[in-house]
């Protein structure tokens, strides 16, 4: 959808994925923003999964004023600062024993370059040099630095840059509900799980120095969750090979899916874990990698983490942070993520009964999916050239809902749209998206009748 009908602004600039215009913002506030001809829109995918407590929040805007007045920037290697201090505290405090150690950044593709880095130094000052290789999913997404890029299993975004990095192992991504085996969730979790170790054996465990891993999927997956056996069974694999556990919460921590970590809900601890996005929720560029001590330790030891940004630990960034996890808790948005989740879930299972293009319905919390599929029986993928997610995503923009699309089969084919609306809404807003949702897909279904 370009712009305004009759918009008359010059040529942007600016480019980014493509040449496509949209409507100016004019304002933001809660759950809505609005555009400079007055139309609203509820924003049912946070922006891009980011807008955990939603926008314009008056007393993170106080916070970030009162900062402001104070010092916006304070290199790290001439001063501490106090909102970056308290919010590594805070951080550590939320996370499970013994990750009691923060480093911030600016964004997720920093945080997971700096939990492979950090991951790699430990190896070094520990004797364990032959240690380099990543092993992740296919598919699945962990930024788009090249270093992050190695390890993302999106085919589009990775092949025209593998000559420029060094592509790590994968493994599949546990689609168990794509299989047909006879298998029972149980089992599938498990056949999932032993790959990781199939392939730790084939590259070489001496050589295997982590695996990565969505707790739950983001926008390469669509809020894919494994089997509650997969993710005991992935930890004591990475025991058994010293093979560190790097959890990717990026999208899925701060409360999202309805725990503060989405590796809560099996009570599995990482040995890294990368934070960003609802971390700060748009307020500031801001994310967090968190470690153990027993790993900081040999590393500072042997000269130091060889790593750094310019804006890590910012003042202005940690002051939102602080404001923002302010709001977390003092709101109960984790808690309240738990129960609209379960409301907005029913209502989206609701739609896939009306609509047979939906396949799967999946997620936790408000990290919810819908796959959309040709056949539901077989999950067979609608033609890639009609576009269906992209074209949904469109529909309800004209509708006035935001939602965010991807392909779900490795980049190339099949078609999800993520639902994950910031975690203050209500059963209002929950009513809102599902009608408003409820209508563009009526429209697509129409349009996938007709030839293309």
């Amino acid at each position: 959808m370009s712009a305004s009908a009759g918009d008359e602004r010059p040529p942007s600039h600016l480019f980014y994925q493509s040449r496509q215009r949209r409507p100016l913002i004019d304002r933001a506030e809660g759950v809505y923003l609005w555009d400079t001809d007055g139309r609203r829109y509820l924003d049912g995918s946070s922006g891009a999964m980011v807008s955990n407590i939603g926008h314009s929040n008056p007393r993170v805007l106080e916070a970030m004023q009162a900062q402001m007045a104070r010092a916006t920037f304070a290199y790290r290697l001439h001063f501490e600062n106090e909102p970056a201090e308290r919010l590594a505290a805070r951080t550590a405090a939320a996370m499970p024993p013994e990750m009691d150690r923060v480093f911030f950044v600016s964004g997720g593709s920093e945080a997971v370059e700096s939990c492979m880095k950090l991951a790699r130094q430990y190896a070094v000052a520990t004797g364990q040099a032959s240690r380099y290789k990543v092993i992740s999913r296919f598919p699945s997404y962990h930024g788009a630095t090249l270093g992050a890029l190695a390890v993302t299993g999106y085919a589009p975004m990775s092949a025209p840059f593998s000559p420029m990095m060094h592509e790590m192992p994968k493994i599949p991504a546990p689609t168990c509900y794509l299989d047909r085996d006879g298998l029972d969730m149980h089992q599938r979790g498990l056949r999932y799980a032993n790959m990781l170790e199939a392939e730790i054996l084939r590259q070489g465990p001496e050589t295997v120095l982590a695996f990565i891993m969505e707790p739950v999927g983001g926008a390469a997956t669509g809020a894919l969750v494994a089997p509650d056996s997969y993710y005991p069974r992935i930890r004591e694999i990475c025991e058994r090979y010293g093979v560190l556990l790097i959890h990717d919460e990026v999208m899925s921590g701060a409360g999202r899916t309805g725990r503060f970590l989405a590796g809560e809900h099996w009570g599995v601890t990482p040995d890294l874990i990368a934070l960003s996005k609802g971390f700060a929720a748009g307020y500031a560029p801001l994310g967090a990698m968190v470690a153990p001590g027993w790993m900081v330790e040999p590393v500072l030891d042997t000269g130091g983490f060889i790593h750094g940004y310019t804006y890590a630990g910012n003042p202005l960034a940690c002051a939102a942070g602080l404001a923002v996890l302010d709001e977390i808790e003092s709101r109960d948005l984790v808690g309240n993520a738990a129960r609209m989740g379960e409301r907005l879930r029913a209502r989206l299972d609701g739609l896939a009964e009306r609509f047979p293009m939906i396949g799967d319905v999946r997620g936790k919390g408000l990290l919810l999916a819908m796959e959309l599929v040709a056949d539901h029986e077989t999950m067979a993928v609608l033609p890639p050239e009609r576009m269906a997610a992209a074209r949904l995503v469109e529909l309800a923009y004209e509708r006035g809902l935001i939602i965010y699309w991807r392909r779900s089969r490795g980049g190339y084919s099949g078609d999800h749209v993520l639902v994950c609306p910031p975690l203050i809404v209500d059963e209002s807003h929950i009513e809102e998206i599902a009608a408003t949702l409820g209508d563009a897909l009526a429209a697509l279904e129409a349009e996938l009748a007709a030839p293309l």
